[in-house]
């Protein structure tokens, strides 16, 4: 009996997660048309407001991607066997949402068909032309381990008939059997593609970091401790992500898969604290003197119009729940994921608190009054159109995780593992 009551319960959240990713992809795809048939119109940004939503999206999905890896690096580098289970799915995680950060950066060039200029005519001196070729790199670097850390999986899965084995034999380009030395090289080189792709997840998000740190007319970005928080804010969401997939989709509830939750949300507890250390850090050396261009704006981001973005979503539903949760629930598996899905979701804030401002102030002042028009606006909220181009990257990235859990061997037993 609680047995056909658990059933009915997994099956009705089911038909609820279904029915958002539909209105999501319902949204996403009215995005994605009004995206590629009227440009950039529809948007909210202009002349002076130039980055928006998009690129905090970006930053954002880049975050969990990195923070994601280096998760999984804890396994493979420095062979932590608690986590081992979780090894592909957090590699599987990582290169989904570096999917959908590429697509929304894309989505805000204002020529999208011109994206392979920066690698036929790239500037070196620009940080941004590293951080492009540092991507291509990580994300040969992370299919490459993907493939490795599924191979065995695959070959198991080879032997089945119907579509799952179809698709198993494609990937493993028509073999059926791995030799045990072949398996012993492809952990070798997990090991070695891990260590490599330390220092560079490191490098091209710390880069990013970079990017707005480098940009000295901004006085809210050029900050030496933006690499240092790009860095701790992916580990921190993108370990809360991971939390929760393993808490909701794991298919065994078992003992393994409370001690892999609980343990991921007690190393995302320990880098959330130390990220709002960073935080408390720039907020308040910046604001001491309460003068200068960085203290205007950061009253505007704390105390201005767009107040409950840092207060609610950040503070509140972002870093004080998820830690209450992660101290005072850290047993139990379920209030991790929550926390984790709150921290990762919301961390969403973070990054529009960090595009938007720098670009909502003024270079000279009386500027804003000296030319009016709709794109000339020291404005900036993000439309309709550019949230619903966001959906469609969210709708895509659930339906690509949703198949390769479905048909790929994603998560695995404990015999497997």
């Amino acid at each position: 009996m609680a047995t056909m009551t658990t059933d009915k319960r997994k099956s009705g959240w089911a038909g609820v997660a279904a029915f958002v990713w539909v209105v999501l992809a319902v949204l996403g795809i009215q995005g994605l048309l009004g995206r590629l048939l009227q440009g950039h119109h529809l948007a909210n940004y202009g002349s002076y407001v130039t980055w928006g939503l998009w690129v905090a999206a970006y930053i954002y999905f880049i975050g969990l991607s990195a923070g994601a890896f280096l998760l999984s690096s804890l396994i493979y580098v420095a062979g932590m066997k608690r986590f081992e289970k979780i090894g592909v799915l957090a590699l599987f995680v990582s290169a989904i949402t570096l999917v959908m950060a590429l697509l929304s950066i894309w989505f805000d060039l204002g020529h999208m068909g011109r994206f392979y200029y920066i690698y036929i005519r790239p500037n070196f001196g620009s940080m941004m032309a590293w951080m492009v070729w540092l991507y291509t790199a990580y994300f040969l670097l992370v299919l490459t381990e993907l493939w490795l850390a599924l191979r065995p999986g695959l070959v198991r899965q080879a032997g089945e008939e119907g579509f799952k084995g179809k698709l198993a034999r494609l990937l493993l380009f028509g073999k059926t059997s791995v030799t045990e030395q072949q398996l012993a090289a492809g952990k070798r080189w997990l090991k070695i593609l891990g260590g490599i792709g330390v220092p560079l997840a490191i490098s091209f998000h710390g880069g990013v970091g970079a990017l707005f740190a480098t940009v000295v007319a901004r006085p809210y970005w050029h900050t030496p401790l933006y690499p240092i928080l790009f860095l701790t804010g992916a580990l921190a969401s993108g370990g809360a992500l991971l939390a929760a997939v393993v808490a909701f989709l794991w298919p065994k509830k078992d003992e393994e898969w409370a001690s892999i939750v609980t343990g991921i949300g007690r190393i995302v507890l320990g880098i959330l604290l130390f990220d709002l250390l960073l935080e408390w850090a720039e907020f308040s050396i910046a604001m001491w003197y309460s003068v200068g261009p960085e203290y205007e704006l950061m009253m505007r981001v704390l105390f201005g119009e767009y107040w409950y973005v840092f207060w609610v979503f950040h503070i509140l539903l972002g870093s004080l729940i998820p830690i209450y949760l992660f101290v005072r629930k850290g047993n139990n598996p379920i209030a991790v994921g929550v926390g984790g899905l709150l921290a990762a979701v919301t961390f969403m804030a973070v990054r529009l608190n960090i595009v938007v401002p720098a670009l909502v102030e003024p270079q000279l002042r009386g500027l804003e009054w000296s030319y009016r028009d709709d794109r000339l606006l020291f404005e900036y909220l993000p439309s309709w159109f550019e949230w619903q181009v966001v959906f469609f990257v969210v709708a895509l990235g659930i339906a690509i995780f949703y198949v390769g859990y479905r048909w790929l061997p994603i998560v695995r037993t404990s015999e497997e593992a």
